[in-house]
C-alpha cells in the first residue's frame, strides 16, 4: 500500500511515497480501508517540525480521515466489515474528561501514525461510524476540526439560540464553529484578513465581518456589534497575539475557548481582566469518542455539511500542505485516498 510519510527530516519537500504493506487486523483490531484524509495546522506544524521528535521520523501525519473496514480482528463487537467510519484523533479518549496519558501518547498523525495511508490497523475501540448524510471526502474532516469546534461551544460553552460567538478567521475550526453556531440559533461576528473572505462567510451564514486589517482594535469593534455588551463565546485559535483583545471582547461571564497557536504561544496576559469579568477560559483539544457520536448526530439530524475548499490526490500531499502554508483556503483542505 502507499502511504506518505515524513522520511530523513521535518519539512515538507520530506514528505514523500512510502511502500509498506497492507496490515493485518490482531485481537480487537479493524483494517480500514481509507477513503479521505484533511489537513489541520496541527498537521503542517507535525510536517515542518514545529516541536517535533525526529526519532518518530518516517512519520505518517494527518489526523483526521474517513474509510471503510474491510477486517474485523477477533473480539470486535462494535463494528463490522463494510461499516464506514472514522478513526479518532485520541485513540485512547472514549468518554469522560481528558487524561495526561492519552492526550500524551494516542494522538494520529504524531506519535501514531495518521491518516496519510490506503489501510490503517486501529483499535475497534478508537473509531466511530460516520454520519450517513455526508460524503467521505466531508467525513474525513471531522475528527478534529469539526469535533473542536463542537467541543468548544456545545460542550463547554453550553451555548444557547440568542448567544452571540465571535470565531477568528475562516480555517476549518472556525467554519465548523460558525455552523454548529447558527443551527443553535446563535449569531455569529466573524473576522478575517480579507473581504472575500468575509463575504463567503456571509453566504454561510454570519451575521457580522470585522476585518482586522482595516480595523485592528476588532475587540473593541466587536463590542459596538454588541452595544457594549461584548460577546459570549470567543473561538480563539489566533493564539498569544490575539487572546488580549479576546477577553477583551467578551462579556462578563463570558466564554473563550482556546484553541489554536497561529500567532504564537506566549505573551502577557491580562489578568485582572479575566478575573473582573468572570470569564471562563477553556483549553480545548479535540474531543471524546463520546462527543464524536454527540456531535454527528447533530450532523444527521440538520443535514450540515462541512466547507471544503480543494481536494488534491494523495500522492499529490506535498501541494496540499503548500496552500494550508499560504492560508489562503476557506474551510477544509482534503485528500482523496
Amino acid at each position: 500500500m502507499l502511504a506518505m510519510a515524513i522520511q530523513g527530516e521535518f519539512g515538507i519537500d520530506n514528505l514523500k511515497p512510502l511502500e509498506r504493506p497492507v496490515p493485518k487486523a490482531g485481537p480487537g483490531q479493524v483494517v480500514v480501508k481509507m477513503k479521505a484524509a484533511s489537513l489541520n495546522y496541527r498537521d503542517l506544524a507535525t510536517v515542518v517540525g514545529m516541536g517535533g521528535n525526529p526519532k518518530l521520523l518516517p512519520l505518517v501525519p494527518l489526523s483526521d480521515g474517513c474509510g471503510e473496514i474491510v477486517e474485523a480482528g477477533e473480539g470486535v463487537t462494535r463494528l463490522k466489515v463494510g461499516d464506514r467510519v472514522a478513526p479518532s484523533f485520541f485513540q485512547g479518549w472514549f468518554a469522560g474528561g481528558p487524561r495526561a496519558e492519552v492526550l500524551g501518547a494516542t494522538a494520529l498523525g504524531g506519535p501514531i501514525d495518521g491518516c496519510a495511508q490506503e489501510y490503517m490497523c486501529l483499535s475497534a475501540e478508537g473509531m466511530s461510524k460516520a454520519p450517513a448524510n455526508l460524503s467521505d471526502a466531508e467525513v474525513a474532516c471531522l475528527p478534529c476540526a469539526g469535533l473542536t469546534a463542537w467541543r468548544a461551544l456545545v460542550v463547554e460553552g453550553n451555548i444557547k439560540a440568542g448567544d452571540t460567538v465571535l470565531v477568528q478567521g475562516t480555517g476549518g475550526v472556525s467554519i465548523f464553529a460558525l455552523q454548529f453556531a447558527k443551527v443553535m440559533g446563535a449569531r455569529v461576528i466573524v473576522t478575517s484578513s480579507s473581504d472575500e473572505k468575509l463575504e463567503r462567510a456571509k453566504k454561510l451564514g454570519a451575521d457580522d465581518f470585522i476585518n482586522y486589517k482595516a480595523t485592528p482594535n476588532w475587540a473593541g469593534e466587536a463590542r459596538k456589534l454588541t452595544g457594549g455588551r461584548g460577546v459570549d463565546h470567543v473561538v480563539e485559535v489566533g493564539g498569544a497575539d490575539t487572546f488580549p483583545q479576546s477577553i477583551m471582547a467578551s462579556r462578563v461571564g463570558g466564554h473563550v475557548a482556546v484553541i489554536g497557536l497561529l500567532s504564537g504561544m506566549t505573551k502577557d496576559v491580562n489578568v485582572a481582566a479575566i478575573f473582573s469579568q468572570n470569564l471562563k477560559i477553556s483549553g480545548i483539544t479535540v474531543g471524546s469518542r463520546t462527543h464524536f457520536e454527540e456531535m454527528s448526530r447533530a450532523i444527521e439530524q440538520n443535514d450540515i455539511h462541512p466547507v471544503i475548499d480543494e481536494r488534491f490526490p494523495l500522492a499529490d500531499a506535498q501541494s496540499a500542505f503548500r496552500l494550508m502554508q499560504g492560508a489562503s483556503h476557506l474551510g477544509k483542505i482534503v485528500l482523496d485516498i
